[in-house]
């Protein structure tokens, strides 16, 4: 292969991969639920509309501080889970190029808020935000509380797909029953739905589960990103495989008014690429340089993604598919092996 073939697919590869894919101890914030009686005809909410709105005002505050600074320190107090490892790793990249990726925007303006009507902890807040200032799609923020000691913290964010259609939740002030991972009466659980799409991520159309599954962006752009890398690397005679694994206990759910359930879900995955012919494997964009930092290359090179699934899963009896309507992927590390 000549050094101008060898040149473009570096470029076409580099492209691809910078294109982009396709969110303390102290007093309770909110009310502690009452233990729920055999005399209680129904259960209301111990959160308010005030109080979310509140919560998460604080919450962004911090954040924004943290990126005006790009500085991740503080962050834990206001975040966790996958939300804290892709904020840090937005920051760190951001403190490297000058510059916060646009799909870190989270806008303060809301569309609708599900609150939850469960007694106890640990439990979880849904709310979806306006469209970003520069027209980005709309986020879902699910914001969750281990105990009634602690704050609320963002535990994940979710850009919504355009166009994609979510369930109907109880208002606020009636409240929203809380899923659980074994929940039946739907077309599958939500542990095995999240499991079935990790399956049909790591095998595409030969997974057995392709069938159960609608057509959605965050497939389809994956898709489109790995045939434009593999050119790049069969012309160099290099290789690459992405590989995805279900978080273990990672699964947020709110059950919606029509019986089906709206489930975020935490799915990390690793995308190694080894370089043929002698050749070192090379960050290939401003992100993973940023994370890679002063790193040896070698021929091979690991690169560790957190990926949040946001997806609805119709009520038993539907014709309806299991629908991804969003979804967040972030490298968090990259690595030569």
């Amino acid at each position: 292969m000549n050094a101008r073939m060898t040149t473009i697919a570096a470029k076409l590869t580099a492209l691809a991969l910078a294109a982009g894919m396709l969110v303390s101890l102290g007093a309770c914030e909110g009310q502690v639920p009452k233990v729920a009686t055999a005399e209680s005809a129904t259960r209301t909410p111990d959160l308010t509309v005030a109080q979310e709105k509140k919560i998460r005002n604080s919450i962004l505050d911090v954040i924004d501080a943290a990126n005006d600074a790009k500085n991740a320190d503080g962050l834990s107090s206001r975040l966790t889970g996958p939300q804290l490892e892709v904020r840090t790793s937005e920051l760190a990249i951001a403190a490297a190029t000058g510059t916060l990726d646009a799909k870190a925007a989270i806008p303060r303006d809301i569309t609708q808020t599900v609150i939850p009507v469960n007694d106890g902890w640990p439990r979880s807040v849904f709310t979806i935000t306006t469209t970003t200032a520069d027209q980005q799609s709309k986020r879902l923020l699910v914001m969750t509380q281990d105990s009634a000691r602690q704050n609320y913290k963002l535990w994940g964010v979710a850009r919504l797909f355009q166009g994609a259609k979510l369930p109907k939740f109880e208002v606020p002030k009636l409240g929203t029953e809380m899923g659980e991972a074994k929940d039946s009466k739907l077309v599958a659980t939500p542990q095995d739905a999240v499991d079935w799409y990790a399956d049909l991520l790591n095998k595409g159309d030969s997974s057995e589960y392709k069938s159960k599954f609608a057509d959605d962006l965050f497939r389809s752009d994956l898709a489109q990103l790995n045939a434009t890398v593999q050119q790049g690397m069969e012309a160099n005679k290099g290789t690459q495989q992405q590989e995805f694994t279900v978080a273990k206990n990672q699964l947020k759910i709110m059950r919606s008014t029509d019986g089906g359930d709206l489930v975020v879900a935490r799915i990390d995955s690793t995308w190694t690429r080894q370089a043929g012919e002698g050749r070192e494997s090379l960050p290939a964009s401003d992100a993973e340089k940023a994370l890679f930092g002063n790193g040896k290359a070698t021929s091979t090179m690991k690169v560790t993604y957190v990926n949040v699934i946001a997806m609805y899963i119709p009520p038993a009896g539907s014709d309806a598919k299991i629908t991804a309507v969003g979804a967040e992927r972030q490298p968090v590390k990259v690595e030569a092996l």
